[in-house]
């Protein structure tokens, strides 16, 4: 079952961790957003395979955007 990755806040797309096809462990680094000069690092909530990417180096996103899915 596929599940997404959420955005924890509001905030710029930074950088893009993993690729479509990556295989990614919990708690692996998935990207990073930027708000308020801060970053923070989102990771992955399961084991799985990534199988869509929704964002790139700078976006825009806002709280619960859809980010990555992981399969």
């Amino acid at each position: 079952m596929a599940e997404e990755v959420l955005a924890p806040l509001a905030g710029k797309v930074l950088s893009v961790a993993v690729e479509v096809g990556a295989t990614v462990e919990e708690d692996d680094e998935v990207l990073v957003l930027e708000a308020m000069k801060m970053e923070t690092v989102v990771y992955a909530p399961c084991d799985g395979e990534v199988t869509a990417i929704k964002v790139e180096p700078g976006d825009q996103v806002e709280e619960d955007d859809p980010l990555v899915t992981i399969e």
